[in-house]
Parts: structure tokens; sequence; C-alpha cells
């Protein structure tokens, strides 16, 4: 049986750092193929799922979408039929930062690019691909092991007030909503829809705006587009092809659980 090619991909915003990157991994793994390099996260979204590459190394700050952004929704949208990448975050964090990938088992590797530490990758790497043909390794490691590295990051960022109410838009007049009155929130282009059990509501911002002032123990995030309030959940489902999906009490709904976060639920 022939030899599996590795294949990996690189996303980089910045031209000179892409190239020397590419080289380094030419000099350090001859037989890596580079199927394509992106200029920023929409176009790796769109190219990782087009590829399929067996590596992704990603960089944490670029337009469009971050770097943790695209792989969360390269998770999310991934095909059941092929494992999910391995990650590198390729990134100028101190080290303070870096715990959190060492945490999570994840790797990364620093700007400008180092021979030795990229090496240290490489090897890891190789190793992690090996295990995958002996163990055939599939998607839900991955997702498991990128939430944890996503839990780790946005525990680092400082906690914001906790909201109690919200303001909502309804019509001409503004609506106070109380927060133990949501049942859960969906994000809606610049909006979040603030969905009642009998009522919808919205508010001008953002999940990722909104996330740090619910309390976790209460609201959950589900997906990149949704967060719900744990109390209102009845029970989740998993269908013939292993999708997970929440019926929720009182509400007609049902809400999709993005693969990132089916650990959540493994207890249920």
């Amino acid at each position: 049986m022939s030899k599996h090619t590795p294949r990996a991909l690189i996303a980089e915003d910045e031209p000179i750092l892409a190239a020397a990157l590419a080289h380094a991994l030419q000099r350090l793994w001859p037989e890596l193929d580079i199927v394509a390099t992106s200029p920023n996260g929409v176009d790796a979204i769109q190219q990782g799922l087009a590829l399929r590459p067996d590596i992704l190394f990603l960089d944490i700050k670029m337009p469009g979408k971050t770097g943790l952004e695209a792989a969360e929704e390269l998770a999310e949208q991934w095909p059941d039929s092929s494992p999910f990448p391995h990650i590198v975050f390729v990134t100028a964090y101190d080290e303070y930062a870096l715990a959190a990938f060492e945490h999570a088992a994840a790797d990364y590797v620093l700007k400008p690019v180092n021979d030795a530490r990229l090496g240290k990758t490489v090897e890891r790497l190789k190793q992690r691909l090996r295990d995958d043909s002996i163990a055939n390794a599939s998607t839900p490691a991955s997702d498991a092991k990128l939430a944890h590295l996503l839990a780790q990051l946005q525990a680092m960022v400082p906690p914001a007030p906790r909201l109690q109410m919200l303001r909502a838009a309804v019509g001409n007049s503004v609506r106070m909503i109380a927060l133990a009155d949501v049942v859960y929130f969906e994000a809606l282009d610049k909006y979040i829809n603030v969905v009642c059990r009998d009522s919808e509501a919205l508010i001008r911002t953002s999940l990722k705006e909104l996330l740090p002032q619910l309390d976790p123990e209460q609201f959950w995030q589900i997906h990149r587009g949704t967060i719900v309030n744990a109390s209102a959940i009845a029970s989740a489902v998993r269908d013939e092809a292993g999708k997970l999906s929440l019926t929720l009490r009182q509400h007609g709904a049902q809400l999709r659980v993005s693969p990132l976060y089916a650990h959540l639920f493994r207890q249920m």
C-alpha cells in the first residue's frame, strides 16, 4: 500500500511570513505537500473545506476571520467522512498566553519562525499522523481538543460585568428583558435575536461581545451563532448521522449543537 503524503494549508495574511514558514517547512519536512496558502481566515475556511488537508497552520490574527474563528467554523462544517486536521497556531503571543495552548495540547509556532521550535512541531505532527493511521482517529477527538483550547483562551480574558437586564428594540419602543426570561440568543448579521418563551426582540451587538457578560453556568454557547439558557434545555438528541440537537422546555425550537460543544452534553 502506498504511503499517504501529508498535506498542509498555511493561512497567513503577511506574504513574507507565509513564504518564510513554507520555506522552513520544506527544509524540515520535504515530504510535506503545502497545498495552498490563504491570505485571510475566510479564504482559509473555503480552501480548507475544499482541499481537506491533514494539517492547518493558522495565524491567530488575520483579517476577515481570526485563526481561532476559522478553526471553529471549519470544525462545525467539516464532513463526517474525513478526520479533522491537526491545527498549528502561528502567533506572536507572550509566554503567559502560550500556556493556554500548552494546556490544551494544541501546537503553535512563534513569529518570526524559528527552525528549532518548528522542528519540534514537525516531529510532533509526524507522530500524531502516525497515531492517526494506527487508531483511525476521528473528528470528535480533534473537536474536543479545539473546544478545550477555546475555553482556555476565553478564560484568560478579564471577566466583564455580568448583565442582569437587556434593553431590546421592539418596533419603535425599547423593552426591558430579564436574563432569566431568555431561552436562547441567536446571531443575525449585526444583531442578536433574543428569544423568550413567547416573544422575540433584537439587540445591536455580537455574540462575541455578549458572551463574557453572561453567567457561564447559566448560558452555554452551543454553536458559533447560538447561546442557550441551560435551564431551558429539555433534552439533547443525536440523530442517525451523529448530529446533536436540543429540545427546549416550553418552546418549539430545536437548536443544533456544533461538534465543538457536544462535550457539554455527554453526561445528559
